[in-house]
């Protein structure tokens, strides 16, 4: 296999509804990675696609967000044969913990699951600008943005897709009544 819609769509990583998103957007359709990557086979031809872009770029280090990115930040390191280190929120913010840590020298890939608004990922890239590493650019398995969402740095997927999403107000299922699913794993301040 070597198409990264056929793993998503293989593994029901794709989801059909009414979600709200992270983001606080709501949207038709979920892409859940965690289904894709709970098999190592998967996770591993994905990691693949995405660390082959970055080849050339001598990355030591792919620091990822807990908890959704860090089997796939791990995956993309392997790949990358690259350190793996991941951030966790602390009273709201990210941080490294754990003794995990960068420096000036340190060249990083940021590894995230699904790039929509881009909001974790740029909270994970401060960390490493606050240690002075260089970002070398984000690895993702699916940019829902197909492309259009600026970040700050270069961004590589497995998969570019446009996935619509809506503001609350602008949702047409919630104005025919839908019930709404939060699938995501972290709650909005």
């Amino acid at each position: 296999m070597n198409n990264a819609e056929e793993i998503l769509k293989m593994s029901d990583a794709l989801l059909e509804g009414h979600f709200l998103l992270t983001s606080g957007r709501h949207g038709t359709q979920y892409m859940q990675c965690a289904k894709a990557l709970q098999y190592p086979e998967y996770a591993e031809e994905l990691a693949q696609m995405v660390a082959e872009k970055f080849a050339n770029e001598e990355v030591d280090t792919v620091l990822a967000p807990a908890i959704g990115g860090i089997v796939w930040g791990h995956e993309l390191a392997r790949a990358l044969r690259a350190k793996s280190i991941f951030a966790e929120r602390e009273d709201g913010k990210m941080t490294l913990r754990r003794g995990f840590e960068m420096n000036k020298n340190t060249r990083v890939v940021i590894a995230e699951d699904v790039l929509t608004t881009g909001g974790t990922i740029m909270e994970v890239m401060e960390i490493a600008k606050a240690h002075g590493a260089t970002i070398v650019g984000v690895g993702v398995v699916v940019d829902r943005s197909n492309g259009k969402k600026e970040v700050g740095a270069r961004v590589e997927a497995a998969l570019s897709t446009e996935i619509i999403s809506y503001t609350p107000e602008e949702c047409p299922l919630c104005k025919q009544g839908e019930p709404i699913v939060k699938p995501g794993s972290r709650t909005k301040p």
